[in-house]
């Protein structure tokens, strides 16, 4: 298995059920991550997210004042050129198809259904370290790519034509961006946020 630096990435997880925040919490510890900040919803994720400025954020779906859904739309509508890219792990208990388009339309980046088991999380952390996909904007759209792949050879009816104004823009990788670190600990880089940016 493909193992990672967790003890150089932040997250934030944000549940406002403090049971599944200590399995989250547990599971990342697991994993080897020591810098773990928790928020009780989404509102209190906002200020947490804008003090710590997290690698990561793990987020629940359904929570009173201010869900999952409205964290990611704020953070994807940020002017910040770092913050706004930073990648968004959803949990809920819901899995139906609409419930996870509604999510990849608000600019989520990995989805999750509870219960979450500990290789399904670290699948997805692995997943937005390593191999991040670009973002698209566009007018009504800012997030990360919501096609998993790309065919150029499909013709069928549902073939995706995009639109003339949208605006690719590709994302360096977090594990690249870490091992960069560790090989010149002294660089200027070393002072940059420690959050996902736009190459």
């Amino acid at each position: 298995m493909i193992r990672i630096d967790f003890h150089r990435l932040k997250f934030l997880v944000i549940d406002d059920n403090a049971h599944m925040r200590r399995i989250v919490r547990q599971l990342l510890h697991g994993f080897g991550s020591r810098e773990i900040i928790e928020a009780e919803d989404g509102a209190n994720g906002l200020e947490m997210f804008s003090a710590h400025k997290p690698d990561i954020v793990i987020t629940d779906w359904a929570m009173p004042v201010y869900d999952g859904i409205e964290f990611t739309k704020t953070v994807r509508a940020s002017d910040s050129p770092v913050t706004r890219f930073v990648p968004i792990i959803m949990l809920s208990g819901h899995s139906e198809k609409r419930c996870v388009l509604e999510a990849r339309d608000a600019g989520v980046t990995e989805f999750l259904a509870k219960p979450v088991a500990a290789k399904s999380l670290y699948e997805r952390i692995l997943s937005v370290v390593l191999a991040p996909r670009p973002f698209i904007k566009t007018r009504d759209y800012f997030g990360p790519d919501r096609r998993r792949t790309i065919n150029p050879k499909y013709a069928g009816p549902e073939r995706r034509k995009g639109t003339e104004d949208a605006e690719i823009i590709e994302v360096a990788a977090i594990d690249n961006r870490l091992q960069q670190r560790k090989a010149q600990p002294e660089s200027s880089s070393d002072n940059q946020p420690a959050a996902n940016t736009a190459a």
